[in-house]
């Protein structure tokens, strides 16, 4: 295995992990504003405007999670995890912190083996 960090990781799950918070409030806009103002108040736009930006960033965060899957050999429940995330309001927000902890975890356990200058 090789001890380097590899910066193409690295900034897919960036991008994942931003994307994920993006596809999460536009998730929790569509439930809990544009869906009230259809139901609530007859306002269908709101719904086919932020459904629209959702399924977008929903299409765009999927294909994220498909190539984290090849870039850093997701195994498939991580996959179906992420993906799940996407499903269920406030899951990005959790996956991303999950993320974030494994990140920060990969990080001390570099720098106490030493291995964290010898990789930049």
């Amino acid at each position: 295995m090789n001890d380097k960090i590899n910066p193409m990781i690295s900034l897919a799950e960036s991008r994942l992990r931003l994307l994920g918070l993006v596809e999460g409030w536009s998730f929790l806009l569509l439930l809990f504003i544009a869906m009230p103002l259809k139901y609530g108040f007859g306002m269908p736009e709101a719904v086919r405007i932020v459904g629209s930006i959702h399924g977008g960033l929903f299409v765009l965060y999927v294909l994220a999670v498909l190539l984290l899957t090849f870039v850093q050999r997701w195994r498939i429940m991580r996959v179906i995890l992420a993906l799940v995330a996407s499903i269920v309001p406030f899951g990005p927000f959790l996956l991303d912190k999950r993320l974030q902890r494994e990140a920060d975890l990969q990080v001390q356990e570099r720098a106490q083996a030493g291995l964290w200058f010898s990789s930049l």
